[in-house]
């Protein structure tokens, strides 16, 4: 009898659960909601499994115009030990310990990424990949080997472009708008991660409008493609297989964050750089910052969207145009400005000469205000001091100080460090502000230059040095070039 009541309950379970089951099934059917085998609208693929779609097609039109490059630099390596001078007791016993402590120069490989952009052998690729290198090799998916020449860098976009001579016609890449990218949007990236060779991988477009502190020209497209170092350079395509983006960074404490430069950017500055060699860009002459709620409630401004003029370049075209410091600029040649930042892009991309119409808001009232563009001044070489191989060094007006973001007018700016010099080692970094040298006020290059000039050749001065928020010492001798 105790069995029998078992086997009844266990039966009854038994039922009741495959009619529970049944009706959920039922119900997930007539609600419409995704099963595991739904795909999207947008997603689906040709056939009728529901599959997501193959990329291999697109791939394989597109291979072709991906190259690899290798490089190779010469990099200078300082001595282990510092120079203490002439008849000091430390010096005498390195020298006597150390005979053989001394610069020293190696060769230091390079690889990354680039794509056709014409059938006779132009290559576009970053200019990080590029710069110092005293020999760039392009490797075709062919596996041919070319000598590539360098026809014009631009280091406010990262963007460089080569020159090979093939020997038949390439096959050059399309351009698609990138502005017509949305968040969500699929995007497939090939490049040479880790000199592994052709690599493909497929992300979605995570954001758009990325600033990264790197300039005043930053406007990333991010995208979770992965990107790894060997990527640089390379393109980014839609699933309509044109160029959007030019791969470019990775966030070093993130995984799966990759950052392009937009097509929209990258093609007005590859075309110059095709035809001319270097990129001139439009100059308005004005330092802008962000509107904060405090600072619009006390202008009595509606929003934060725009860019304020802090302050005005003299005998620029913004000061001749009658644009003043408290303007606060909202359109430019129709754009809206939302972002601050967005003004300064806007600009660069017009050529100098051209005629633009600015609305800005002053005294609570919109006023228009025509404007020629100028040439951005010293675009070839900056205010730059050559008195050191190692680093760039320029006097900071209010377009250097916009460009860096620097809060610092007296010093005198690090534009660049050349990677693997003594500077860098040393600590150095661009967009650092030098305020002294051996405990003596720099306020200009003049000031630089002058005290420099009295110094001992090898021998470690401190240098008091603005970075940020903050200000470092560093030990540093100067190295004046020859």
């Amino acid at each position: 009898m105790k069995n029998f009541f078992f086997l009844f309950f266990g039966a009854c379970f038994l039922l009741l659960g495959s009619l529970s089951c049944a009706k959920v099934e039922e119900n997930e059917e007539s609600s419409g909601l995704p099963s595991g085998e739904y795909t999207p609208e947008l997603l689906s693929s040709s056939d009728s499994s529901g599959a997501f779609p193959s990329l291999a097609g697109l791939v394989e039109e597109q291979k072709h115009s991906v190259v690899n490059i290798s490089t190779t630099s010469v990099v200078k390596q300082g001595p282990m030990f510092p120079n203490f001078g002439e008849g000091d007791v430390f010096e005498e016993f390195f020298k006597r310990f150390f005979p053989n402590d001394r610069e020293r120069e190696f060769r230091r490989k390079g690889l990354g990424s680039g794509f056709i952009v014409s059938k006779d052998g132009y290559i576009v690729t970053n200019n990080h990949v590029i710069s110092k290198a005293e020999d760039v090799q392009v490797v075709l998916y062919d596996g041919s080997r070319y000598t590539a020449e360098i026809v014009g860098q631009d280091p406010k976009t990262d963007l460089a472009v080569l020159r090979i001579k093939p020997e038949k016609e390439l096959i050059p890449v399309v351009f698609g708008n990138s502005d017509k990218l949305r968040i969500g949007d699929w995007v497939m990236a090939i490049g040479n991660p880790f000199g592994l060779g052709y690599t493909v991988t497929v992300g979605i477009v995570s954001a758009k409008g990325r600033s990264l502190g790197l300039g005043a020209y930053d406007d990333f497209i991010q995208t979770d493609a992965s990107l790894n170092p060997g990527n640089s350079g390379g393109p980014l395509f839609n699933l309509g297989g044109q160029v959007v983006g030019v791969n470019t960074a990775i966030a070093a404490r993130g995984q799966g964050i990759g950052f392009s430069i937009p097509a929209e950017i990258a093609k007005g500055v590859i075309s110059q750089l095709m035809e001319k060699g270097k990129v001139v860009r439009g100059w308005l002459g004005v330092m802008i910052q962000p509107i904060t709620q405090e600072i619009a409630e006390s202008m009595g401004h509606e929003g934060t969207d725009g860019a304020l003029i802090s302050d005005i370049s003299p005998g620029s075209p913004a000061e001749k145009a009658g644009l003043r410091r408290g303007d606060v600029v909202v359109k430019f040649d129709g754009e809206t400005i939302k972002e601050f930042t967005s003004l300064s892009k806007l600009v660069a991309m017009k050529a100098p000469g051209t005629s633009a119409k600015i609305t800005v808001v002053r005294d609570g009232k919109n006023k228009d205000i025509s404007v020629v563009l100028g040439k951005m001044p010293n675009e070839d070489s900056p205010a730059v001091s050559r008195r050191d191989e190692d680093m760039k060094l320029t006097d900071i007006t209010p377009d250097i100080a916009a460009r860096f973001g620097v809060e610092h007018q007296a010093g005198v700016l690090i534009a660049d460090v050349s990677r693997g010099s003594l500077a860098w080692e040393a600590g150095f970094r661009p967009g650092d502000v030098i305020l002294e040298v051996d405990k003596k006020p720099v306020a200009s290059l003049e000031d630089y230059n002058r005290i420099t000039d009295g110094l001992n050749p090898g021998k470690k001065y401190l240098f008091l040095v603005k970075r940020r928020k903050n200000t470092v010492y560093i030990g540093y001798a100067v190295k004046k070039e020859k």
